[in-house]
């Protein structure tokens, strides 16, 4: 399971917004039922994980985390405590709870980033410049695939 693109849309009042028809179909065709909404641990962006994707994350969490630290499980707590279960509507839109839209920053206008097997949510005016100088990206590209 694979996304790609980049594509605008717009939240309405409530909070809801229409998945690209493109990752709709990606869903359906895998099978997948629901996704896991979460912030980005490094970016101001929501991240949505289709419900096996997230299990995979969660279980290679857990391998790494030890269950008898309390640092590595405050660690998990958080991780988890910033996720919630996401159903798509019968229209094809989900609704972001708005403690999600405040957190990122998010008003009306949002753009859709496809990033493997994950998708991203961010306030339009985020994306409107490069994240990485086309310089830096670039540069940091061609030391990353020697």
């Amino acid at each position: 399971m694979q996304f790609l693109g980049n594509m605008e849309a717009k939240t309405d009042a409530k909070g809801r917004v229409f998945v690209p028809a493109c990752f709709r179909k990606t869903l359906q065709n895998a099978g997948e039922d629901y996704l896991v909404l979460r912030k980005d641990i490094f970016q101001d962006c929501l991240v949505l994980y289709p419900g096996s994707v997230w299990e995979k994350e969660i279980e290679a969490l857990r391998r790494r985390l030890n269950k008898w630290n309390s640092d590595q499980q405050q660690i998990f707590r958080q991780f988890v405590l910033d996720a919630e279960r996401i159903e798509i509507d019968a229209s094809g839109r989900i609704l972001i709870p708005k403690r999600y839209l405040q957190l990122v920053g998010i008003d009306t206008d949002v753009r859709f980033l496809g990033v493997d097997d994950t998708f991203e949510i961010w306030a339009k005016e985020k994306l409107e410049k490069p994240l990485v100088s086309p310089e830096e990206f670039s540069t940091k590209i061609q030391e990353l695939m020697q």
